[in-house]
Formats: C-alpha cells, structure tokens, sequence
C-alpha cells in the first residue's frame, strides 16, 4: 500500500543520456515522501541513467526533474546534495583506500564542521554494526556486502530527505543481500524516502510500496508492489508489455 505523502520528487518527460546519445526517452516517474519505490527492468535498460540523471551526472536533453517542488534539471552534483539528496551508486561507491570512519567523514564533507557528525557516525554504526566492527580498516578490505553498508552508510552521512539505491544487491550471496534489505527498511523508518534501482525483483518487491518497470529506456508499468508482485515480469522485460 502506497504511504501517500506530498511528492518529494517528480521526473517529468524526462530524455536522458550521455553526450548526444540519448538512453531515456521520455520518463514520468513520482516518488512521494515517506516511500520506497522501486526500479525495475533487464540489464540496459536505463535504470542507472535514471539515477544519473536525477543526481546530475548524466546528460539532461529534455524534460525536467523537481526536487520538493524546486525544478533542479541540469544542476551539478554538490548542488543536489545540498538539497537533500543521497546517492549510493553501483560501484566506485566507497574511498577504497580510507579507512571505513574516514569514509564516513566524507559522507559529511557538505556539512562543514558540524559538531553532529560524530553523533550521526555512531548512528551509521548502530545500524550497521557488520561495519562498526571494521572501523579503522581499509574499505578495500571489507567484504562485497560491507563495502555496499559502507556505500549506503556514507550516502546517509549528508542527511538526505531522498535517498538513490543502485542495485545495492548485485553481486552479494543471498543471505548478505536480505540483510542489506532490511536495513533499507530500516532506513525507511528513519524518514527517509528511497528511490531502488534493483535486478532481483522478489527482492525489491518485498520492501517497495510501487514500481516502475523500465525496458528499453521507457516506462512500460507503474504499480502497487503487491500487483507488480502477480505480473509476469519476464515478459514485460523482455517483450515490453504485458
């Protein structure tokens, strides 16, 4: 069931890419306060290039993005952050030569001298104590599964309102990837909204309140979780419709 909150963020006929080449052709997508939503589709599809260009990484040619009302199409990275977004994205998502506090601190550069960051650090410890326990370690020493707590960890570290999830998931054993789930739900009860793009699709589906199902860089389903749950998704991943 959909927790209907005021819209947090609104992507508006969005077209997308990278330099000239366009990858999105013209996504609606709402993500409403209070929500998870979730991203699905095959490999390819553009569920990260949705995520880009939300953040500002990749190449806006139309269409727009409103963050909490404000229209933020084309403005950089930092300048999302200040307005309350996170981003934890696929890979290259930790400082692999940092030491997971230091990570941490990073997390919170926008923040200044923020005498709170220490407090907010022992709170990412509490809910992620597999990585509390690695503190003054390399990341690159920490497993798949605590490298990707690190990533989402460091993400929450600007106090975002919105939080961006790429494939959290990939590429962890099972019971590593269910652990990771339950933390985003967590996080959810924390008060903070959560855009997921995600592969495994039982996964997502088990913690989201709606979906989109994105092929060939367009939307072709927007549902409840519960219904996108009775859909058979192959289909709509590989033939495009139902």
């Amino acid at each position: 069931m959909s927790r209907q909150g005021a819209p947090i963020l609104e992507v508006r006929d969005l077209r997308s890419g990278y330099g000239k080449m366009e990858v999105l052709h013209g996504i609606d997508l709402v993500v409403r306060e209070g929500e998870v939503v979730a991203v699905l589709g095959p490999n390819g599809a553009g569920k990260t290039t949705l995520l880009n260009s939300i953040f500002g990484i990749a190449t806006i040619h139309s269409g727009q993005v409103i963050l909490a009302g404000k229209d933020v199409t084309g403005l950089k990275p930092h300048q999302i952050v200040r307005l309350g977004v996170g981003y934890a994205p696929q890979t290259n998502n930790v400082f692999p030569e940092l030491t997971v506090e230091d990570n941490l601190v990073m997390g919170a550069y926008m923040r200044g001298r923020d005498p709170s960051i220490k407090d907010d650090i022992k709170e990412m410890f509490k809910l992620f104590p597999e990585i509390a326990r690695r503190r003054n370690q390399k990341a690159k020493t920490l497993s798949g599964g605590e490298r990707q707590m690190l990533a989402v960890a460091r993400a929450l570290m600007s106090r975002p309102k919105l939080l961006l999830l790429d494939e959290p998931t990939a590429g962890l054993a099972p019971k590593a990837a269910s652990t990771l789930m339950r933390k985003i739900e967590e996080i959810r009860d924390m008060g903070v909204t959560i855009l997921l793009v995600e592969q495994n699709v039982a996964k997502a589906l088990s913690i989201a309140d709606r979906g989109y199902v994105l092929v060939g860089g367009r939307i072709v389903k927007e549902a409840s979780a519960e219904e996108l749950r009775n859909i058979e998704m192959e289909k709509l991943f590989f033939l495009g419709g139902e």
